[in-house]
């Protein structure tokens, strides 16, 4: 694997996949075009990290994500916002996959310049057309550039209404760095939306994941991207308040499995590990 591709956005691309090869359906997520962009060696599922058992919470979390934050975009574009941001996109393929929605909105993909490199060149090794409404928003954060002037070099309208996500990123951020993304998501126009994700401290998790979620977190630090920010739900709510958000919203692993997991046969659930949080301004 070329080394300037994020091994998280991988690792998240291949789990994606996993949920549309391996779980029963319906599939809350089909997205099997991660996977071709990775092209991984074969046997890649039987990689540790690729347990069909270890890693069901997990991907379950993952797309139950992915899906709430696309069908919420979907809303919001038939209300009229034009704009979608995806903070630290990794190798998502909303823009690929959802041509007609994409095509209501300006979508701006943030990430580092090597992930955004190698994604663009696989794109092109496969045959795939940029979608003219998709925007690449190159950011050197080891540098100290700021996403910030980036989006608004690259044609952002901070005067008009967007829904900006950031999911499976907060966990490596210090609090600090989460304030900040907080306060200036929280300028935006009046009718701008927030989806966020962010990790519960260890004591919150249900007992029967937390030796995953140990797992997980020794994994995360030997790979040099150690997870330094949780957060209980309420404490989420009220930094999303403090920030200057209107309205704020936990979205509990819970309800997302009422949303999109209920009635299966298999049991399969979002980890207890992780919630969301809906920002509006």
């Amino acid at each position: 694997m070329d080394e300037r591709v994020d091994n998280t956005a991988v690792r998240v691309a291949l789990w994606r996949a996993l949920h549309a090869e391996i779980d029963a359906p319906p599939h809350v997520l089909d997205d099997t075009l991660g996977l071709r962009l990775v092209d991984p060696p074969q046997g890649w599922r039987d990689r540790p990290d690729m347990g069909a058992r270890a890693t069901q919470h997990s991907r379950a979390s993952i797309v139950g994500r992915a899906r709430f934050v696309e069908d919420r975009v979907a809303e919001e574009a038939a209300a009229g916002v034009r704009q979608f941001v995806i903070l630290g996109a990794g190798l998502d393929t909303f823009a690929e996959r959802r041509p007609e929605l994409a095509a209501t909105v300006q979508v701006y993909e943030v990430d580092q310049p090597g992930t955004q490199a190698w994604k663009r060149k696989r794109l092109g090794e496969l045959g795939i057309d940029l979608p003219p409404g998709l925007r690449f928003v190159p950011v050197d954060f080891e540098a100290g550039a700021s996403w910030w002037t980036e989006l608004a070099s690259a044609g952002f309208d901070a005067t008009a209404p967007a829904v900006v996500a950031s999911t499976g990123v907060s966990m490596y951020l210090t609090r600090d760095a989460i304030d900040a993304t907080l306060r200036q998501v929280a300028a935006l126009a009046p009718g701008s939306t927030l989806i966020m994700s962010y990790m519960v401290p260890l004591e919150l998790v249900d007992p029967s994941e937390r030796q995953g979620r140990e797992w997980a977190e020794r994994g995360a630090a030997a790979a040099g991207t150690p997870f330094r920010s949780f957060f209980s739900g309420e404490a989420m709510l009220e930094v999303a308040r403090a920030a200057g958000f209107r309205q704020v919203e936990r979205v509990s692993p819970g309800d997302l499995a009422a949303r999109y997991f209920a009635g299966r046969a298999d049991g399969l659930h979002p980890s207890s590990s992780e919630e969301l949080l809906v920002a509006r301004t």
